[in-house]
């Protein structure tokens, strides 16, 4: 999950994951969304054997592990658990892994885009994402028009 918009990046099924696992989700995510500054994760044995350090290196990101006992240093991450947890897993009974996969990305596509979140002003992740994106473009194109007054201003002396 992205700490900053709260968006579900992805979810798989599975009693239990690898590295190697864990490697080919970050690179999905990593292809479709970019990598991030830093992960954060806990120390299982999933999240901090070599494979996983070396792509991180590869990418420029920072590990950022919580203390063994503390996932409160994971908040964001654990709400994200608890409410998939409660909304989703909770509420269903799987007759098969596919089954698992299909109805844990609607519930991933839900929690983005149609569940509003109080930490976000009540917006959906994708409301929050497409706002903070479109104010970015705002503040570069005001930047660029205040660096070219000056000059503009100049030409004319």
């Amino acid at each position: 999950m992205d700490e900053f918009t709260r968006e579900g990046l992805a979810i798989r099924v599975g009693r239990s994951f690898k590295s190697g696992q864990v490697k080919e989700v970050l690179r999905e995510v990593g292809a479709k969304r970019g990598f991030p500054q830093f992960m954060r994760s806990d120390n299982g044995s999933e999240f901090i054997a070599g494979i996983i350090k070396d792509i991180l290196a590869e990418n420029n990101v920072k590990a950022a592990y919580i203390e063994p006992g503390s996932p409160w240093q994971n908040g964001k991450g654990e709400s994200f658990n608890g409410k998939f947890r409660d909304e989703c897993l909770r509420m269903e009974i799987f007759g098969n892994w596919r089954e698992a996969e299909v109805v844990a990305e609607k519930w991933r596509k839900f929690y983005n885009g149609e569940r509003p979140h109080s930490s976000l002003g009540y917006q959906t992740p994708d409301e929050f994402k497409q706002d903070w994106e479109k104010r970015q473009r705002l503040l570069k194109c005001e930047s660029r028009e205040k660096l070219a007054r000056p000059m503009a201003q100049g030409l004319g002396s």
